[in-house]
């Protein structure tokens, strides 16, 4: 299965009820899992009582709850104008192709559908992100080096 084929299935189901997509072709396996809203916070409660009897459980359910809780925060609403440019995949942004080069785009660029505007590493591979939308970046949303998550937004256009 190629790269291009588990994006759009990745696509496909985070856009659908579905909550487990599992595949097998020959040697080839491949398992989808998406949480939902009701999922995240029903384990948290389940495990509230235990966490008195055990202690290894309470350090993760706060963990678990922290992203979901700061990923709302972190991205600002786009205006009507404005468009948003997100990850299609889970890896670390890097705003430019090496530490001693220039980043993609910046504040102010102006950008066209087809232009390179960041790499996300996803298991030892560097794939080239291009935009979908054509105008001006009017905000990066992710540091440097930092890991993001499938769908997060990366950058506002207008």
């Amino acid at each position: 299965m190629e790269f291009k084929q588990i994006q759009e299935l990745l696509k496909a189901v985070n856009k659908s009820t579905i909550s487990e997509l599992s595949i097998k072709d020959g040697d080839f396996e491949i398992t989808i899992k998406q949480a939902t809203t009701e999922a995240l916070a029903m384990p948290v409660a389940q495990y509230a009582p235990v966490a008195t009897q055990m202690a290894a459980p309470a350090p993760a359910a706060p963990v678990a709850a922290a992203p979901a809780a700061a990923a709302p925060a972190a991205a600002p609403a786009p205006s009507a104008n404005e468009k948003v440019i997100k990850s299609p995949m889970i890896g670390t942004f890097y705003r430019s192709s090496g530490p001693d080069k220039p980043p993609f785009v910046s504040v102010g660029d102006e950008i066209k559908s087809g232009d390179v505007v960041c790499i996300v590493e996803a298991m030892k591979l560097f794939n080239e992100i291009e935009s979908e939308v054509s105008g001006r970046i009017v905000k990066v949303l992710v540091d440097d080096g930092t890991p993001v998550e499938y769908d997060q937004p990366l950058f506002i256009v207008e």
